[in-house]
């Protein structure tokens, strides 16, 4: 029973029921009241199970190298995480420029611009970011000059490599 080729499943289109289902997925999504991973999967298996969709193409819009590749990240992140690299890095370059804001400023988002380039940009500002609050608290500053010249340098080194940031990965791949 392949809905898909009569043309109408529930009375409805399937272009018109495939439309209704991604919105009604990417509403729930925002609405983040439920774990986005669950609701995707979730529209996903009502468009195989609305016959708009085989499991075969389903499967077949995978890409099972970009997963590959963040699971390995997610992985080496949380080794790194472990083992103090982040607070380290941020600590050694709040030494070299003596603790002077605009040099530390200047220093974490070099870092975090590296590290980014390297891991996944997302999960270093997460990693970052604390260290850079206990740091702005530590000398009384303001952090958001801090937050924004890191979250820029993220997206920056993100870009600078196909790991940086899945969107290039799919790119890449």
């Amino acid at each position: 029973m392949h809905a898909a080729a009569s043309g109408v499943l529930l009375g409805l289109n399937p272009l018109w029921l495939a439309t209704v289902v991604m919105i009604v997925t990417y509403g729930v999504i925002i609405s983040e009241r439920l774990n986005r991973s669950i609701i995707a999967l979730l529209g996903a298996m009502l468009m195989v199970m609305f016959g708009l969709l085989t499991q075969e193409q389903a499967v077949a819009g995978v890409d099972f190298n970009t997963i590959g590749l963040l699971v390995g990240m997610m992985v080496i992140v949380s080794i790194t995480r472990k083992s103090g690299v982040f607070e380290y890095l941020a600590i050694w370059s709040a030494k070299l420029v003596k603790a002077n804001p605009a040099g530390i400023l200047a220093m974490l988002a070099v870092v975090t611009a590296v590290v980014s380039a390297l891991l996944d940009n997302v999960t270093t500002v997460l990693l970052v970011v604390p260290v850079t609050l206990v740091i702005t608290e530590a000398l009384k500053v303001n952090p958001y000059p801090f937050l924004f010249s890191q979250i820029l340098a993220s997206n920056i080194g993100g870009t600078a490599t196909l790991i940086g940031d899945p969107p290039n990965i799919l790119i890449g791949g």
